[in-house]
């Protein structure tokens, strides 16, 4: 098949939401659907044993929330589905603004009852800074919820973008009867924890014939009609292009959990979401149709296998073909690099492959020469954008508790770091190591992670510290005043960068009033290379 085909072939999407809006559960089903998986598990239940496919790693297990993001593949209607389940709490919202970079739309899930929460509204804002197409799906319709008019109004509201139903719900939680399918004219009855049949599905193309009374009932009816017909008057018809460029997003209602509302989504998604988009580089604009393959990292997750300590650098395929065993060029490191198993992936499980396409995400086993950011290509020197690393909010000293294990510390700390979901400060002073993460929650994932897989013990301790800043200046006297003077608050991230560390806002604003030479950053590009943001 050709490169252009193969391309035309490919949709990759991640799914973004708060906390417990079903997210996970989503992917489950949507994996069901195209037949990656049997049975779907439960992210947390006591009556199921199974575990989510997506929350692979054991403490996702027991805590039943999302650490990471996780990457699967699946065939649906002839196309390549590409999944990207990304964590919905706020402590790990760094693992998902980078996958967002590796995307080309995403599905927002929605609680019905919660509406639209902090961390939707930080994710959302992401994804329109890049213009990515955004389809929102509705969830939890089997519990009572917000109407679906205000709910709709909210969204727009809070997230800042058009919205058009493309379905619609027929009564909420006690009085749920089910969807009627705008896109499609097509009513789907819904049946509590059942997977919807052929019979489910009533196709009425004029909701107002006598039909619709005898499938849901003579007021559910008489509601449905006048609900829709306020659609077709307050919100826009669906425009394809406006969806493709960000400015409309379409609206689908269901419940997840239930197997129910998701069919209609996917099958709505399949006809409308983008195929591979071009990606900006500092040097020029890729685009996937280029015969030339190009690359960039944009995840690295250690001991994804902890039996065989596999580390495995997540590649998103830009343009060209990806071919196993070919020589590529590493072009941070400057050295040609070739790959004898490359993998695709279903969470944890993998699968070597001979070749990739663009929209593809390839698993490349690291010994530790990929950091977050890294580009491979043919030859040329791409350096591709918007991979950034956040300022830490949170620190804390660690200490190892376990003396007899300083090898196996220091090498977990390294390799969690590269990883990006946290970030390692050596103090200039008395070299006591500092971990700064952007939320609270990545100190305990990171003690468990090393004593599980690398048999490591650490505590901490706090220390008072407000923000950590890259500082470079121009003027070297400058900087050798700044470095003496404020001596005792610096620091040496793992690349060995300069890195300010702020006891508060106010000694902050100090710093930069007393030193206007030197420039103080707030973010970092993740080939380590301090990036020019203030």
């Amino acid at each position: 098949m050709s490169l252009i085909k193969e391309i035309q072939r490919r949709k990759t999407f991640g799914i973004i939401s708060h906390p417990d809006a079903g997210k996970t559960t989503l992917t489950e089903k949507l994996l069901l659907f195209g037949g990656a998986i049997q049975t779907a598990g439960a992210v947390k239940s006591n009556k199921i044993k199974k575990t989510t496919v997506s929350d692979f790693m054991e403490i996702e297990k027991q805590r039943g929330i999302s650490v990471a993001t996780s990457v699967m593949a699946f065939e649906y209607r002839g196309l390549k589905i590409n999944i990207l389940d990304t964590p919905g709490h706020q402590d790990f919202a760094e693992d998902t603004y980078r996958t967002l970079t590796a995307v080309d739309s995403a599905i927002v899930v929605i609680d019905v009852a919660k509406g639209v929460e902090t961390q939707t509204e930080k994710l959302v804002n992401v994804c329109r800074m890049r213009s990515t197409p955004i389809l929102i799906f509705i969830n939890k319709l089997d519990r009572e919820g917000k109407d679906a008019f205000i709910l709709l109004d909210e969204i727009e509201q809070k997230l800042g973008i058009k919205v058009c139903p493309l379905s619609w719900p027929v009564g909420m939680g006690q009085t749920f009867k089910g969807v009627y399918n705008l896109y499609e004219k097509i009513l789907v009855l819904f049946h509590p924890h059942g997977k919807a049949q052929e019979e489910d599905t009533i196709e009425i193309r004029d909701i107002a014939s006598g039909e619709l009374e005898k499938q849901v009932g003579e007021w559910p009816a008489k509601t449905l009609r006048e609900e829709v017909n306020m659609v077709e008057e307050i919100y826009p018809p669906f425009d394809k292009n406006k969806y493709l460029g960000g400015a409309l997003s379409p609206v689908f209602f269901g419940s997840a959990v239930n197997n129910f509302g998701v069919r209609e989504m996917l099958d709505c998604f399949v006809d409308i979401a983008p195929t591979p988009r071009p990606r900006e580089a500092a040097e020029r604009e890729v685009q996937p149709t280029e015969n030339k393959f190009s690359g960039f990292v944009f995840k690295i997750h250690a001991n994804i296998d902890p039996h065989h300590r596999a580390r495995i650098a997540f590649l998103r395929i830009c343009s060209g073909v990806f071919e196993r065993n070919k020589n590529y060029l590493h072009v941070r490191l400057g050295q040609q690099m070739r790959f004898a198993t490359p993998t695709s992936f279903m969470a944890d499980k993998k699968e070597v492959i001979d070749e990739a396409y663009p929209g593809d995400v390839v698993g490349l086993h690291d010994t530790g020469n990929f950091k977050i950011g890294d580009t491979l290509t043919e030859g040329e020197a791409l350096h591709f954008k918007g991979i950034p690393s956040f300022s830490p909010e949170q620190f804390r000293y660690v200490e190892n508790a376990d003396p007899m294990k300083s090898k196996q510390l220091a090498k977990g700390l390294v390799q969690l770091m590269d990883e990006g979901v946290a970030q390692l400060f050596t103090k200039e002073t008395n070299g006591r190591k500092i971990i700064g993460t952007v939320g609270a929650l990545q100190f305990d994932v990171i003690q468990y992670r090393l004593k599980n897989e690398y048999g490591a013990s650490c505590t901490y301790e706090p220390t008072n510290m407000h923000k950590a800043c890259w500082v470079t200046c121009d003027d070297p006297k400058a900087f050798k005043e700044f470095q003496t003077r404020r001596a005792k608050d610096l620091a040496r991230d793992k690349e060995g960068n300069l890195v300010y560390l702020a006891e508060s806002a106010w000694s902050l604003k100090m710093a930069q009033e007393n030193h206007p030479e030197v420039q103080f950053h707030f973010t970092s590009e993740m080939n380590g290379e301090v990036s020019a943001e203030r």
